[in-house]
């Protein structure tokens, strides 16, 4: 989970990105669930604070509070995120984002 975040922080918002940022995140996506392709936006991440994590054999489970900042304003995303292991990698599955009790994705 860091090392994907440490991606996005050194990809996004920086025109133009690296190609070889890009293609380690897509790398380190399950090929499942990977999209086809990655499209940055103008985020600026500013710290992650990992919540809570767990592994149960090949298989684990990181919840975090990513922060950023979104032309000036600060913001954060929390998600739940689902990893497994295949060839001795950690592979990002899929994410929940946590809601503020509205639906809406905390700001």
């Amino acid at each position: 989970m860091r090392s994907r975040y440490s991606g996005y922080a050194l990809a996004q918002g920086r025109t133009p990105c690296s190609p070889a940022i890009v293609d380690y995140l897509m790398q380190t996506w399950h090929p499942s669930t990977a999209p086809g392709e990655l499209e940055l936006g103008p985020l600026n991440w500013t710290g992650l604070e990992i919540v809570h994590e767990q592994a149960s054999g090949d298989a684990g489970v990181v919840e975090f509070v990513a922060h950023h900042k979104v032309n000036g304003r600060a913001a954060t995303l929390h998600e739940m995120s689902r990893f497994v292991r295949e060839d001795g990698a950690w592979h990002y599955v899929d994410g929940v984002v946590a809601t503020d009790g509205t639906g809406d994705p905390r700001p």
